[in-house]
């Protein structure tokens, strides 16, 4: 049978299956759970010093899905970053659930640690290969605290099925399974401790586009059936769009345009957004042929 993932409960407390966290009121929009405000990153000193973000301001609401894109270098990743507290910002605000949490210390941190999730780029460098995958699948019910080793081995069964893995390889190691499943193995380590708030991190860019559509649909389902909140960074617009029903697309540290999908790949505003959309390939000719022009235009903005 197939059983929902729990939130961790308090080490006394009886599993409860898991529901959406959030729901949005009837006839009104969700509530932010994420708000950045004014947020900057500096990396180093001096002339040395490279500004990773410059002054971003974002929400994210509830349920929602939000598309971060952006070429390489322009902050997207370290904002993500950021968004699940990996990293401290320089200035400026981190706000989850009305908490700031950019300031928080390691201890204040700890009870919002399972809410805020991440699932990497890399599937290989994120799991090391001498421990195995059920191992490194509990990591976030350990880091909270729970040593029931019954308890342990059933929710990462839990975890493994509901990304569409035998439960029973609970105990094979990283170099056992394709990339497409060694991601599955870190989304099913970001979804065991039950979050609100999954941050995806290029999770398809190492993938062939077969795979990558699987994991894109295995992302819908789960946001879906689990009332997750995600936020799905990446430098492909024709994979975001797949899957957020809003996009930011970031420059230099910057937002330079958001909205709905359908209005920024509909109606780009910004230069840079006109030529990221005209980079896309397109198998009709007439397509490719109109996207060219749009490039050389934008380019011509740029100038």
């Amino acid at each position: 049978t197939r059983s929902l993932l729990a939130a961790v409960p308090r080490l006394d407390t009886p599993l409860a299956p898991l529901t959406p966290s959030v729901s949005p009121a009837p006839g009104g929009p969700a509530s932010p759970v994420l708000e950045v405000t004014g947020l900057r990153r500096t990396f180093g000193r001096g002339r040395e010093r490279t500004v990773a973000l410059d002054g971003v301001d974002l929400t994210v609401a509830a349920g929602e899905s939000l598309g971060i894109v952006g070429g390489s270098g322009s902050g997207k990743t370290t904002l993500g970053r950021l968004l699940v507290r990996l990293d401290r910002p320089t200035s400026g605000e981190v706000r989850y659930d009305g908490t700031e949490i950019g300031a928080l210390s390691e201890r204040a941190l700890r009870p919002r640690r399972r809410e805020l999730q991440m699932v990497f780029q890399d599937p290989v460098a994120s799991l090391n290969p001498r421990r195995s995958i059920g191992e490194s699948i509990a990591d976030p019910l350990r880091a909270a605290g729970h040593r029931d080793e019954r308890l342990i081995r059933r929710r990462v069964g839990e975890a493994l099925e509901r990304v569409g893995l035998d439960p029973d390889r609970h105990g094979s190691h990283p170099h056992e399974f394709s990339g497409g499943q060694r991601q599955r193995v870190g989304i099913a380590r970001a979804l065991v401790a039950g979050p609100r708030v999954v941050v995806c991190d290029e999770p398809v860019s190492a993938l062939d586009v077969t795979t990558q559509a699987q994991i894109v649909a295995l992302l819908r389902q789960l946001r879906r059936e689990l009332g997750l909140t995600l936020v799905f960074i990446a430098h492909d617009l024709a994979v975001v769009r797949q899957i957020s029903d809003r996009v930011a697309v970031m420059r230099q540290g910057r937002i330079v345009e958001h909205g709905p999908v359908e209005q920024v790949y509909g109606a780009p505003r910004d230069p840079y957004t006109r030529e990221l959309l005209a980079a896309v390939p397109s198998p009709d000719p007439r397509l490719a042929r109109a996207r060219r022009t749009r490039r050389e235009e934008a380019v011509g903005d740029r100038s």
